[in-house]
């Protein structure tokens, strides 16, 4: 990881490419290429298609996956266990959507709402008395 002239860590620049091979993603993310092929067997997350030659070609989508596999393992001590749960859950909540924020009910619209229940009540009162009938 690069880090800037405070101190400060920051990530690595990923070119604006469409594929990568191993090699480029290792130097891209400073981890060996044989970490990287093991690291595709224990984490389904990291899966690099490869070419008619046998070549595995990342996509800008695995070499992030590989920084946070890294960043799960080396700074934050993960075990390998862990880190694929990690990765898992956070893929699972980028995945589903975050719940809509509710506004606070206000003084006009809790009367509003307060409006409303009652004009339904109404509709089911009426059609009570049609079905009594």
């Amino acid at each position: 990881m690069a880090q800037d002239s405070s101190g400060d860590r920051t990530d690595p620049v990923i070119p604006d490419r469409m594929f990568f091979r191993i090699g480029d993603v290792s130097e891209i993310t400073g981890v060996d290429a044989h970490v990287l092929r093991f690291w595709e067997s224990e984490f389904p997350a990291l899966s690099p298609s490869k070419t008619p030659t046998g070549q595995r070609q990342y996509r800008r989508r695995d070499v992030e996956t590989v920084l946070a596999i890294k960043r799960l393992l080396y700074e934050e001590k993960y075990t390998i266990p862990g880190a694929r749960k990690a990765l898992r859950e956070r893929r699972r909540a980028e995945r589903s959507p975050e719940p809509a924020p509710q506004a606070a009910p206000t003084e006009s619209g809790s009367r509003d709402t307060a409006t409303e229940f009652q004009e339904i009540r109404t509709k089911l009162q009426q059609i009570l008395d049609l079905l009594k009938a």
